[in-house]
């Protein structure tokens, strides 16, 4: 497993294999294949789906082509009753089955029994069918057809474990050993009790062959599906420049790229050949053989057709096989060039084995050169040329301008970099035996940094390799790239060091050695020093000080205990000694320090966790030994509101204050945010929330507002009225505590319950307030974002509006860093919901800042900022000032961003703007290539652009003339694509669309020849009513073709018509809705009518057709425009 996480896109491919395990590693469906072999999602709790994976439709059709093989071939264990029927929920309607079933309105059993059961049974209303012979399933998926793939994989997702359903549950595969076969035999044996074992033991063979033909299957199918990576040919490329060149004894003369500019994805190849997979070209000059015109693809590396004549172009056409990686590929061309890399790394080992060659320093630079070169090749041979996660040294190119010093030279010059000159001119005239301890101390302090560099450059390596496969993969706070550099940065000595840094050395030396007197004294010492200093800090740790001080943690004597933490609370600090520790572990025994009886110690352990677990790794190590449910421990302490507390219960809730700053800052984790609630943590949060103490309050809040972006925290602040807490806390004299309560509010404000509750305990008043405070940046952020999410319900709108917060947010839309003007513009849009908001924004002068944002560059910031406009458009006044700004050219530029959410932002901004402009269509043209490109994001995955997008082609195709532009950009068959979506809010604009769309020239002919209209009727079975609505506008469009007529007819089109309420499609306009339904009712033809009542009338007493007759007379008679030549056709 951990060679699959070390190989690049070969950890992806095998990933597969290991997805399905992580499942249920107790139950083994189909043997080892589904479980292992098939790629299954993550459900959750409960069972995962089959994903439709080109391994997983593979694999379907095996299966598929077993059951046809078993019921043809081996008819006896065809035939052969399963001991528990296979029970899935089917997608087949009743009329697909034939004469060999019996068949009621409500169910269909096969008329093939076994003692009187049928081996087949489908119920009509659930839709679940029940098969209990192989004879069956091979019927039922010859009756399938072409949704025979789809009724396989949804019975195989419904029996994780079929052996144990067909041959009984003895036969349930299970990890460890297996004795179904044994079992079996014995039944053989005593065949004539058990007259079905012969047969079943066939069945079983049968079903083991099945299960290795899977397995084998799909590992061909992964092993064929490792493809190459810009980085990994990158890599191929620079390595062999490193060793080419004229000499006889190099792989190549020369090997380069036909274009040296390198797009962001790493790829040389132009834009329109990516998509072909083409990674780059290169020009490569051999020992033998012609100059070699080579095409890299992430499918592998060939030949190509090489330079287009009198051109610059390449004839892109492959020429020949496909090898899987370059080295390969001029093995199979070059026998030269295979030569030539075999002698490179018998160069290699005979240069490994003479360290003679190394006498002097020119020499050893030279061959640490070679060494590094020959190594990297053979190691690149060894590891199959997949990409490496981080290299031991970059190979010397010749084209590179400046050298790099190697490594082994670095080392041989570090431990003369710690002293200037005079320090060495001193040491030269000191006593010769101090001299001697003293160099004896600058070499323990060379060889600890850099065995502490290759410590860290190996740990880099390691976590770069488990990254993917980590458990703590999501994180709610990441770690800053401050951070991550200090991580790898190590402090080089040059001239002076400060006089601390060697007095350190020698107090450490005490700790070393002393007694447990000498111990103390020392701890003692150590903290008369400034600890927070870095250079005293990284001293403790060159000289070797940490492992003293953890060895410490480990003994029976408390003084030193509590001496030892003090300094490692304050040191801490340092991003490099928290990492040390947690490497040194630390950690672990600070986290048993927390069930001691002292309390002094249980203090001082919590906040050195609390600086330490500020990464990763170190916080799950918190959790998995344990620490979780011993700091959760720790909040326990007495109430806060108790007077006359005594020493001992103050201490208590020092003890308290102090585990909750650790779980803060364990709670930036997901995994632990979930340990903090299982251990029971939240109820005794909510008692520490109700404390005087603004010290103890900051990290209770702070550790809430992390885990409040978790729904189940969310719940849990609401259900122990820690709302009304946090609304309190608002009015606090400490900004950093009114920072984090609004924090808080921000995150719990996602649900609905949570604004309300800070509305009614007077909480939007003070939230006004800490917006005024434009000097704290991280304060106005937080309360801006709980303004912001608080705005989404309408009666806070209406609160807001009376404390006049639109003005103030408006002055903050200029000279704000992003996160605050976010949060700003998103409340904006929210408060713009209000007509008197929006003139308020006007009359403010807002509009001008907000169009102006429209030009950045921060994702989030777009969103929240076309949301603001697009609601102030629908002013006309507004409108009016966002044209002459140009603000919808800046909308409909943000179309072309990549991200989904920006476009589907924009389109709905755009959708107002359209609608309220004076010149709408003259202004939607003037926009060059415009309804072009929103046109082509009809193509897009995505269902909010699609439904935003459609939603804008409806206001669009208003104007005759955008509409034939439209049309011309092949509108049509696009909206046509995507009518069988089941997405309400995608078919209600998508409806939208198509009606509007119908009134250019032969369109309605062409959304019926694209197969738009069947579709379209089954929207009326939604229970959305706004569906309804469009759909029924759509509909009455396409009706205007006869042909679209008898396709609604024959899709049932009649019997929903009359359920669509009247007084829905009469919410519009009456140009669209006074003729909608009724001319729609009756234009489906007078025969299909009558062949429609006829057959309800034959059906029983209770007949619907008088209230479709009279509601159809009803709307016939609504209005002086219903059209008398419908009443003659009805």
């Amino acid at each position: 497993m951990v060679t699959a996480h070390r190989r690049g896109r070969t950890g992806e491919a095998c990933s597969g294999i290991l997805r399905g395990s992580t499942l249920n590693k107790s139950l083994i469906a189909m043997g080892v294949a589904l479980t292992r072999a098939a790629q299954w999602t993550a459900a959750g709790i409960g069972v995962g789906k089959l994903e439709f994976t080109p391994l997983n439709v593979s694999l379907l059709n095996n299966i598929i082509k077993f059951v046809e093989y078993v019921s043809s071939k081996h008819p006896q264990e065809a035939a052969l009753m399963f001991r528990e029927a296979l029970e899935w929920k089917s997608n087949l309607e009743i009329s697909a089955f034939g004469a060999d079933y019996q068949i009621s309105k409500k169910t269909v059993v096969s008329k093939e029994n076994m003692d009187g059961n049928p081996l087949l049974i489908f119920e009509a209303s659930t839709g679940v069918i029940k098969v209990s012979t192989f004879n069956q399933l091979a019927k039922l998926l010859e009756i399938a057809q072409k949704d025979k793939l789809k009724e396989t994989q949804v019975c195989l997702e419904a029996n994780r474990d079929p052996i144990a359903k067909i041959l009984g549950p003895s036969f349930a595969t299970v990890e460890g050993e297996d004795k179904s076969m044994l079992r079996l035999l014995e039944k053989v044996k005593k065949s004539d009790e058990e007259p079905e074992a012969e047969v079943q033991m066939k069945l079983f063979l049968l079903l083991q062959q099945l299960d290795m033909q899977l397995l084998n299957a799909s590992l061909q199918k992964i092993s064929q599906e490792v493809r190459l990576n810009p980085q990994a040919i990158k890599n191929d490329v620079q390595l062999l420049q490193s060793f080419s060149g004229e000499g006889d004894m190099t792989v190549l003369k020369s090997i380069n790229y036909t274009s040296e500019y390198e797009f962001s994805n790493g790829c040389r190849a132009p834009p329109w050949r990516q998509v072909y997979g083409d990674i780059c070209y290169l020009i490569i000059n051999t020992h033998d053989t012609n100059t070699l015109y080579v095409t890299c693809n992430t499918a592998g590396v060939y030949l190509n057709g090489g330079p287009v004549k009198d051109s610059e172009d390449i004839i892109y056409d492959r020429n020949g096989d496909i090898y899987k990686d370059l080295i390969t590929f001029l093995k199979e061309k070059s026998p030269t060039f295979a030569e030539n890399l075999t002698q490179v790394q018998q160069n290699f080992v005979l240069q490994k084995k003479s360290p003679a060659t190394r006498k002097t320093q020119k020499t050893e630079v030279t061959v640490s050169e070679e060494l590094d070169q020959s190594e990297k090749f053979n190691d690149y041979q060894e590891k199959n040329k997949f990409e490496r996660k981080k290299q031991p040294t970059k190979p010397k190119t010749r084209d590179t301008k400046k050298e790099e010093t190697p490594y082994i030279h670095k080392n041989l010059d570090s431990s003369h970099q710690l002293f200037s000159k005079e320090e060495k001119t001193q040491m030269k005239d000191q006593d010769p035996k101090k001299t001697k301890q003293e160099k004896e101390n600058v070499d323990i302090v060379a060889t600890k940094k850099h065995k502490c560099k290759a410590a860290q450059e190996k740990r880099l390596l390691l976590q770069g390799i488990v990254s993917e496969g980590s458990e703590e993969s999501s994180e709610s706070s990441t770690e800053s790239e401050e951070e991550q550099q200090d991580m790898s940065r190590q402090q080089e000595s040059n001239t002076d060091l400060p006089s601390e840094y060697w007095q350190i050395q020698k107090v450490v030396k005490y700790l070393k050695g002393g007694n447990q007197t000498a111990t103390v004294i020392a701890l003692c010492s150590m903290m008369d020093f400034n600890l927070t200093n870095e250079t005293c800090q990284l001293a403790i740790r060159d000289v070797g000080g940490l492992e003293v001080l953890i060895n410490l943690l480990d003994t029976e004597e408390t003084k030193c205990k509590v001496g030892s933490l003090k300094i490692l609370k304050e040191i801490s600090n340092n991003s490099q000694i928290r990492r040390c520790l947690a490497e040194l572990g630390g950690l672990q025994i600070m986290v048993k320090i927390l069930d001691s009886s002292n309390k002094d110690l249980k203090c001082l352990a919590a906040e050195t966790i609390a600086n330490i677990a500020k990464f990763r790794r170190a916080r799950q190590t918190v959790r998995l030994h344990g620490g979780i449910q011993r700091l959760v421990g720790l909040l326990d302490c007495v109430p806060m509101l108790s007077a006359n507390l005594s020493a001992e219960q103050e201490k208590d809730i020092e003890v308290a204050r102090c585990g909750a700053l650790a779980l803060w800052s364990c709670s930036k984790s997901k995994n632990n945010k979930d340990a903090i609630r299982k251990a029971g943590g939240i109820p005794l949060l909510a008692c520490l929330l109700k404390s005087p103490h603004e010290n103890m309050l900051i990290p209770v809040v702070g550790t809430l507002q992390e885990c409040a972006s978790e729904p189940s925290y969310r719940l849990a602040i609401r259900t122990e009225n820690m709302v009304k807490d946090l609304v309190r806390n608002l009015s606090s004299e400490s900004e950093e505590l009114q920072m984090h309560c609004a924090r808080a509010i921000f995150k719990c404000a996602e649900d609905e319950e949570t604004r309300n509750l800070v509305r009614a305990h007077s909480g939007l008043g003070p939230l006004v307030k800490l917006v005024s405070k434009s000097d704290n940046k991280e304060l106005l952020a937080a309360a801006t974002g709980a303004v912001w999410k608080c705005a989404i319900n309408m009666e806070n709108v209406e609160r807001f509006k009376h404390l006049r917060v639109v003005e103030t947010l408006i002055h903050l839309l200029v000279g704000q860093p992003e996160e605050v003007l976010i949060n700003v513009v998103g409340a904006l849009g929210q408060l713009a919901r209000d007509q008197v908001i929006r003139g308020a924004i006007r009359r403010s002068g807002g509009i001008d800042p907000m169009v102006s944002l429209l030009t950045g560059t921060n994702n989030a910031l777009l969103v929240n900022v076309t949301k603001a406009v697009g609601e102030c458009a629908v002013d006309a006044e507004n409108m009016s000032i966002i044209e002459s700004l140009d603000g919808v050219r800046l909308l409909w530029s943000l179309l072309k961003k990549p991200n989904p959410d920006i476009q589907a932002s924009a389109a709905w901004a755009l959708c107002p703007c359209i609608e309220n402009a004076k010149e709408a269509g003259e202004m939607v043209r003037s926009f060059v290539g415009g309804l072009e490109l929103i046109v082509n994001l009809l193509k897009s995955d995505d269902i909010e652009v699609l439904a935003s997008v459609c939603a804008a082609l409806a206001k669009i195709a208003m104007d005759e003339e955008n509409l034939a532009v439209i049309t011309d950009h092949g509108v049509v068959p696009m909206l046509s694509s995507l009518t069988y979506t089941r997405d309400d809010m995608l078919r209600q604009h998508l409806a939208d669309a198509v009606a509007c769309c119908c009134k250019w020239g032969n369109n309605r002919v062409a959304f019926g020849v694209t197969g738009a209209v069947a579709p379209l009727v089954y929207y009326l079975k939604s229970k959305n009513p706004f569906v309804h609505r469009a759909t029924a506008q759509a509909l009455y469009q396409l009706s205007f073709n006869p042909k679209n007529c008898i396709t609604m007819h024959e899709n049932g089109v009649v019997k929903h018509v009359p359920e669509i309420p009247l007084e829905l499609l009469l919410q519009r306009q009456a140009v669209t809705s006074e003729n909608a339904k009724e001319t729609l009712f009756a234009r489906v033809s007078t025969t299909h009518l009558d062949k429609f009542w006829q057959q309800r009338a034959n059906t029983g007493p209770n007949l619907p057709m008088p209230r479709a007759k009279s509601r159809l007379k009803s709307v016939l008679h609504i209005g002086p425009h219903a059209s008398v030549e419908i009443a003659q056709e009805v």
